[in-house]
């Protein structure tokens, strides 16, 4: 028979891993030949694919065809494959299974019958399997703060301890930059990687200058997509790579490390590993137990201003890393009045481009805040009094919930993620009406008024672009007629005096909650409502307790006092918001039954008796990230804003607020019964 047939075979590569071991081309099919090609090959960790393709006249002549390989070039060790059909087919596909992983096979393609000998291939074809997950040590253009620092002249520099020195395999050169903060170095790897590990080595003689670094990656350029992927939490020992695995499901194109604040980066060795991916979003990083709160503004600008509202790319990462609020547009400008102005941790506000609910929350709105608590120690005060507030019955307390906040890049510290106080569903209940506050800072803002008694208030709602100047003359005569009527000397009349204007239980639990909580800013800041469909201003809600519970050195010891705090409260916005306070407290007798009828209500039912279990599983839900902020605000042994003392660790502070509550519950029983 035909014997004397030649065969031949050409790869087609779908994935890498294969080289040519001679280029041949494909044969001309005749009427005295045969080819058989193996084409679009496939190699996976431990399996290929290939398909075997015949040429030529008389296929039918032979009725059995297949593959061999083998880990060598000689196919007499090799093994066999028989592909289905015959080479009359035309085409096969052959698959090899349970391979070694990166490992280099030569396969040759062959037909044969019973009484035609086999014919081989003219030549093999290698084909190496690849793992396309295997880890590699990864590169790619250098990127990075521009300017780095000549330690001898202390200029700027682009050719001493420059970024490239990170990448070098030298512990003894290292990347310092010019500016101490904002700055950064890293890779372009030219296409999306999952990063598996990354390695650090902090220069010698800085080793604590690594402590609270982040490394991120992005897909853009500028890093405004940018999420972290690892935290240094510690200082490192210089002269040798610390490698961190990552557990982040999203792939990268870019990829840095930002210096901690105040650090100029002084990093000696940096790495990256890795492999090329498509990645998901089904994992990302988390940094505590609590959410991870990520502020990317536009330019990475820093936010300095509490009137202009940077566009920010913003992210919420929950639930162990499983679950993403990403949100573009939303506009992030900082807030507060002491808080924004004397303190190094600023507080901010988001405005989100659409109505959001982040963290479950109840009320779905596009305002936020973020909370700084820097004066806090436990972090917690304002937790611990929203939580009274709920206890006690107050018709709205604001949502609050711990979370971990990186800028730009940077770790700022354990943040409190806070409704927005406004009026809106699941929040104050007057849309239809007004939202005011008795405010110190009232003299700041553009929409308010003086009392004809002296006491400032500043319009919340209707908001500036909305209010009409008939609106602004209603809410301040109202306010005027309810202050009034309080001062007046038939004050308690059921019908002229100030009920009539003002909502007795409100007012009653918004002072049972600045009492026991001790806070000393409760007639400084006062959020009191009207809904046009009742007509009586409400107090509430609650807000601002970061002096509460003993942390203000003017009122400490509060159980101490002997008397309502209000009382005794040295600077407060009014004067007259003092006195209507001490009238309806301590000279009217039904307001006062009332509030002994609230207390006891509270106070038997045991609604605040077991809060400081609530403080001891507050302070274990904060354990982790106080932490990392007390390392980021180093004021443990600090007295800062209105702190009395400094006790050095969070469980003495976390302790001491405990012991607060406990005597409280005594003092203020006393207080209010007799």
């Amino acid at each position: 028979m035909r014997r004397t047939l030649l065969l031949f075979f050409v790869f087609s590569l779908l994935m890498g891993g294969c080289r040519d071991k001679d280029d041949t081309t494909e044969p001309t099919p005749s009427s005295k030949s045969i080819s058989v090609s193996t084409t679009d090959a496939q190699s996976f960790k431990t399996s290929i694919t290939i398909s075997i393709y015949a040429l030529g006249a008389y296929l039918n002549e032979y009725d059995t065809w297949g593959i061999t390989y083998s880990e060598t070039p000689d196919k007499s060790q090799g093994k066999d494959i028989t592909a289905d059909g015959t080479p009359a087919d035309v085409t096969k596909a052959v698959s090899i299974e349970n391979l070694k992983e990166n490992t280099t096979y030569y396969i040759w393609a062959w037909a044969e019958s019973d009484n035609i000998k086999r014919v081989w291939s003219s030549s093999y074809k290698t084909i190496t399997t690849k793992n396309p997950e295997a880890v590699e040590k990864l590169g790619g253009r250098i990127m990075g703060t521009e300017y780095s620092v000549n330690y001898e002249t202390g200029e700027a520099s682009l050719t001493v301890n420059t970024k490239e020195s990170v990448f070098d395999g030298n512990y003894n050169t290292f990347f310092a930059s010019y500016d101490r903060s904002g700055t950064w170095v890293g890779y372009d790897l030219g296409e999306k990687h999952l990063i598996k590990r990354v390695g650090y080595s902090p220069r010698d003689g800085q080793e604590h200058r690594v402590q609270l670094a982040v490394i991120e990656g992005a897909n853009k350029a500028d890093f405004s997509d940018a999420l972290p992927i690892h935290v240094i939490k510690n200082s490192a020992t210089s002269g040798t790579m610390h490698y961190e695995e990552v557990k982040c499901s999203r792939a990268f194109r870019y990829v840095r490390y930002v210096g901690p604040n105040d650090a100029r980066c002084n990093l000696a060795e940096l790495e990256f590993h890795g492999y090329p991916a498509e990645g998901d979003d089904s994992q990302l990083y988390q940094l505590t137990n609590l959410p991870t709160a990520i502020i990317n503004t536009a330019n990475a600008e820093e936010i300095t201003s509490k009137e202009v509202e940077l566009s920010s790319n913003v992210y919420i990462i929950t639930d162990n890393g499983t679950k993403l609020l990403a949100t573009s547009e939303t506009g992030v400008r900082g807030r507060g009045n002491a808080s924004w102005d004397y303190f190094p941790k600023k507080p901010y506000r988001l405005k989100f481009k659409s109505k959001q609910s982040p963290l479950g929350a109840p009320a779905s709105a596009k305002k936020w805040t973020l909370i700084s608590n820097y004066g806090d120690k436990t972090l917690m005060r304002n937790i611990l009094a929203f939580e009274v507030s709920r206890r006690v019955g107050m018709s709205y307390t604001p949502f609050c919930h711990p979370v971990d906040l990186f800028v730009n890049g940077e770790y700022r510290g354990c943040y409190q993620l806070c409704d927005q106080v406004e009026a809106a569903s699941k929040r104050v209940d007057a849309k239809d009406g007004y939202l005011i506050e008795i405010d110190a800072y009232a003299y700041k803002e553009d929409l308010c008024f003086w009392s004809a008694n002296g006491t400032p208030v500043t319009i919340k709602h209707p908001d500036e672009d909305e209010i009409t100047q008939s609106q602004i003359n209603f809410i301040q005569s109202f306010f005027n007629k309810m202050e009034n009527a309080a001062l007046a000397d038939n004050f308690t009349d059921t019908d002229n005096g100030y009920r009539k204007y003002l909502d007795l239980d409100s007012f009653l639990r918004n002072i049972i909650i600045g009492e026991f909580c001790g806070n000393t800013d409760m007639l400084w800041s006062i959020y009191m409502y009207k809904d046009a469909k009742d007509g009586k201003l409400y107090t509430g809600p609650t807000w601002d307790h970061d002096l509460s519970f003993d942390n203000d050195y003017r009122s400490y010891p509060v159980n101490d006092i002997g008397d309502f705090l209000f009382c005794t409260r040295t600077q407060p916005a009014s004067d007259a918001i003092k006195t209507v306070m001490g009238r309806i407290v301590k000279e009217d007798a039904e307001a006062r039954k009332r509030m002994v009828e609230l207390w006891q209500q509270i106070y038997e039912e045991g609604n605040l008796k077991d809060l400081v279990s609530y403080a001891e599983e507050t302070a274990l839900m904060l354990q982790e990230s106080q932490e990392l902020n007390f390392k980021r605000w180093q004021i443990l042994d600090q007295k800062v804003h209105m702190n009395f003392q400094a006790l050095g660790s969070y469980n003495a502070e976390v302790n001491f607020v405990k012991e607060y509550i406990k005597k409280r519950f005594t003092t203020l029983d006393k207080l209010i019964k007799e």
